[in-house]
């Protein structure tokens, strides 16, 4: 008899698509299909016929098609079926049944999952019956729109008839919960279920009993507990009972001392004198009263006044005389040595180094500094002298703060007859000591001392402003500012350096007052970071580092990453008390201890404790971006034809800025076209600078100088030392005022900025770019109410509102969303008010531009 080697299995119709049954037997001389009892037509029969290899014997395959229409057409008792019967010449068998239906998905769920409020540790149930279909719905659970798997979490348990089952709820557990059911067909969504773990509040041990308020007498005393073992959480009970307990007491009251009467006077002594003496015990002090006061014993002249003591021995006498003449030794020599000085300086200080005579170099030349030179660390003293000397060779400075000049370097191409000035002991070239400095004039104008007033005044050349006031950045080496805040908080600023920090309100103790201080590290900093790793903004400092605040404080430090988490992994590290460096979190690590908000321009961390934090920056590709911002700087030499350009490489952040205006204020320098910002890949090609376009008959360009080369690693590893190359210029007459080129940075195979410079070489006809900044420089603390762009009220209300667990989600969590937060929301669910919270960290984020309007908006999308 034949035997099937396939035989038809079951099968669902999707939509109007027929479905194919096959069926495969040997020996077969023929097959036929029977659905529900009944013959199926020869003709709607595809047969195949081929040979056993191994038996010789005859397979034949035969295929039909089943269609929606066929299957709706039919009504019967049962499913419908088709079965295959196969003949050979000994007989028939026939095939199992197997059943064809239609595929379908109801819409709507017979169970929806209902929200919940569940104590911490207690069991969440969340039912879910999906709708009916053929076949049956798999169900899968999401939580916040992330699918759950219960594989990964033993606390969580999805197998049992759909229902979602965590065992012992944690904070974390809180979120916007959804059923998924899908089959063949379609795909059906739940309504979302809210569930809000809470934690009940619990009362701490109570304190000591305090001393008795009554220092005599009746009182009373107290002990306290506080509602925070633990603190209520997302709306838990508080805490039943009484917070402070006060019982009676009774303390003795105190008596003061008093003294007896004095005693005889005693035998006269050697020494000619007799003495008496008292007791404080009439009565004696008790119970805390004061001691008697005045002396206990009192002593006097027994022969008035005609006692002669025995004369002192001779070895006494010779120690005195000893001492005597020592003293005037030591007298006699300092006068000695003064004198001497003296007459010595009545020489003079006019001393020629004969070596620069005999070297082939000019010779010194001494001349006074005029009075009131910018240069003079104080303009009322009058220098003894300044020497000058002549050196050719290349210059091309990383830092402007470096003390040598590059004189081997072959980076760099020499420029020549370059004046450096080698300094006094009076004098300060580039506002260090023993620095090199070029010749120029210090134009006062150009860089006004002091801040009294937010913007510069000079017209700019139809330019958009740009976001620093020259004018207004410190020329001072400490960045620092401190202020004492309360518990109405505030704001602290490191002026025009992009640093703040932000203390909410509530978060120092009522009736405290805190000095807090915020810096930034200047020139070296502590942290060198390792391999290929950079440093992407200030390290910044602050403190003092014992204490720590009851709600988290939002640091903000700038950074010059282009940020991109598929390029970079960015760390936030910070110092111990050991001087080491340790890593608090990664930026994208979900953590409860912090959090960091990556802008594209700045990071803002919430904290619980102070200390000294920095950005490190892993490049995880060549793509990685770093961003800098490229300044051209300009003064005349000393040489009056001589015009030099400095070129400026810093990272793309208000400090390094700052930094390098503050050097060039002391140069006399002038900033000739507005800074532009430079994508600096991660692709270890190297920097060219280079100066173009110069007028060929007004000026040139000293031999071998017009362009310069920087290595990949010098660029990407200098720190936060800007990178420097100078460029010397000379002019054929001195008729000639003006200069007009263009100074190009770019990275080879990479990307490109032109400077166009049109400037006066002198002073009085130059026009000067324009600052237009968020200047922070008069107002470097504000406290209380004021340094918030959210009025108190208005935020008390949010809070009560959005804390509140609501069961279509508009509660914190779609604020954080409307917030562009949308990742370790769990940080947010251990505070004590995440609204609160998330509204510090919009202040942090808006601190220049306020733009309450844009908040507004999206508490109206959310329909609150």
């Amino acid at each position: 008899l034949p035997h099937f080697m396939e035989e038809p299995d079951d099968a669902y119709i999707i939509k109007s698509n027929p479905i194919v049954l096959r069926c495969k037997a040997m020996p077969a001389m023929q097959i036929f299909f029977k659905c529900n009892g009944e013959w199926v037509h020869q003709n709607e029969h595809v047969s195949e016929e081929s040979m056993d290899e191994a038996t010789g014997l005859k397979v034949r395959e035969v295929f039909i098609n089943v269609t929606r229409q066929q299957v709706e057409d039919f009504h019967g008792p049962e499913d419908y079926w088709c079965q295959c019967v196969a003949w050979s010449h000994l007989g028939t068998s026939k095939s199992r049944k197997a059943s064809v239906r239609i595929a379908y998905l109801r819409k709507n769920f017979e169970q929806d999952p209902q929200g919940k409020e569940v104590p911490i540790e207690g069991m969440i149930v969340l039912h879910c019956r999906p709708p009916e279909g053929v076949p049956a719905a798999e169900v899968e659970w999401l939580k916040n729109e992330e699918p759950i798997d219960s594989n990964l979490d033993e606390n969580i348990d999805t197998r049992a008839d759909h229902n979602l089952i965590i065992r012992q709820a944690r904070l974390s557990d809180s979120g916007n919960y959804t059923c998924m059911a899908a089959n063949i067909v379609a795909k059906r969504r739940s309504m979302s279920a809210t569930v809000v773990v809470y934690v009940n509040g619990g009362w701490s041990s109570w304190t000591e009993w305090s001393n008795c308020n009554a220092r005599c007498g009746r009182g009373w005393q107290k002990r306290s507990r506080t509602c925070t073992n633990p603190a209520p959480l997302n709306g838990g009970a508080f805490c039943e009972g009484m917070s402070v307990q006060k019982i009676t007491c009774t303390s003795l009251c105190p008596v003061d001392g008093s003294w007896e009467v004095w005693s005889e006077w005693s035998v006269c002594s050697p020494e000619c004198e007799h003495l008496r003496v008292r007791e404080c015990i009439a009565p004696p002090p008790r119970n805390g009263g004061k001691y008697c006061e005045g002396l206990s014993q009192e002593s006097e002249n027994c022969t008035e006044g005609l006692c002669i003591q025995d004369i002192e021995t001779a070895s006494d006498i010779a120690l005195y005389s000893g001492l005597g003449a020592a003293v005037i030794a030591v007298a006699v020599l300092v006068v000695g040595v003064t004198l001497y000085r003296r007459s010595q300086s009545e020489y003079g200080v006019d001393v020629i180094d004969s070596s620069a005579l005999t070297g082939g170099f000019q010779t010194f030349n001494f001349k006074t500094v005029r009075q009131g030179n910018s240069l003079l660390l104080n303009s009322a003293m009058q220098p003894d002298l300044t020497v000058s000397r002549t050196y050719s060779g290349p210059i091309c400075l990383q830092d402007p703060m470096d003390k040598e000049l590059m004189t081997e370097s072959s980076l760099f191409n020499p420029l020549s007859d370059i004046k450096v000035k080698v300094q006094s002991s009076f004098m300060v070239s580039l506002g260090v000591t023993e620095r090199a400095e070029y010749h120029g004039k210090a134009h006062s104008g150009t860089f006004p001392h002091g801040n009294s007033r937010a913007f510069g005044t000079i017209q700019a050349r139809n330019k958009a402003m740009y976001i620093q006031n020259l004018s207004s950045i410190s020329a001072t080496s400490e960045l620092k500012t401190t202020a004492i805040f309360g518990h109405l908080g505030g704001r602290l600023v490191v002026p025009n350096t992009g640093v703040s920090l932000l203390i909410p309100h509530g978060a120092i103790p009522e009736e405290s007052s805190w000095e807090i201080s915020l810096g930034i590290a200047q020139r070296e900093c502590s942290l060198q970071p390792e391999g290929s790793d950079i440093l992407l903004g200030p390290e910044v400092t602050c403190g003092p580092s014992d204490l720590s605040v009851s709600t988290p404080f939002a640091l903000t430090i700038p950074h010059c990453a282009q940020v991109n988490s598929e390029h970079w992994n960015i760390h936030l590290k910070k110092r111990t008390q050991q001087g080491k460096w340790e890593e608090v979190m990664s930026v994208e690590e979900e953590t409860t201890s912090c959090y960091c908000l990556l802008d594209p321009y700045a990071c803002h961390i919430l904290l619980n404790s102070f200390g000294t934090y920095a950005l490190i920056g892993e490049p995880i590709s060549d793509c990685a971006v770093r961003q800098l911002k490229v300044a051209v700087f300009g003064c005349l030499s000393c040489n009056s034809l001589d015009y030099n350009l400095r070129v400026y490489c810093m990272d793309n952040t208000p400090c390094a800025f700052q930094e390098v205006v503050s050097d060039e204020r002391l140069q006399g320098g002038q900033l000739l076209e507005e800074p532009k910002l430079l994508h600096f890949r991660g692709n270890t090609f190297s920097l060219q600078i280079s100066v173009l376009d110069i007028p060929p008959f007004l000026w040139r360009i000293k031999p071998f100088t017009a362009c310069q080369e920087v290595p990949f690693s010098r660029v990407w590893s200098s720190g936060q030392a800007p990178l420097h190359c100078a460029f010397s210029l000379e002019r054929y007459t001195p008729a000639t005022t003006q200069l007009s080129c263009k100074v190009c940075v770019r990275q080879v195979k990479g990307h490109e900025q032109i400077l166009q410079i049109q400037t006066s070489i002198l002073e009085n006809e130059r026009e000067t770019i324009t600052f237009f900044a968020h200047d922070d420089s008069n107002f470097p603390a504000q406290t209380g109410p004021k340094a918030f762009k959210i009025p108190y009220s208005i935020r008390q209300r949010i809070c009560a509102t959005f804390d509140t667990p609501n069961a279509k989600g508009k509660d914190w969590q779609m604020l954080a969303q409307k917030n562009s937060i949308n990742r370790n929301l769990s940080y947010f669910a251990t505070q004590s008010s995440p609204s609160a919270v998330i509204l510090d960290l919009w202040e942090a984020r808006h601190q220049h531009d306020g733009d309450l309007d844009s908040l507004a908006c999206a508490l109206e999308e959310i329909g609150r």
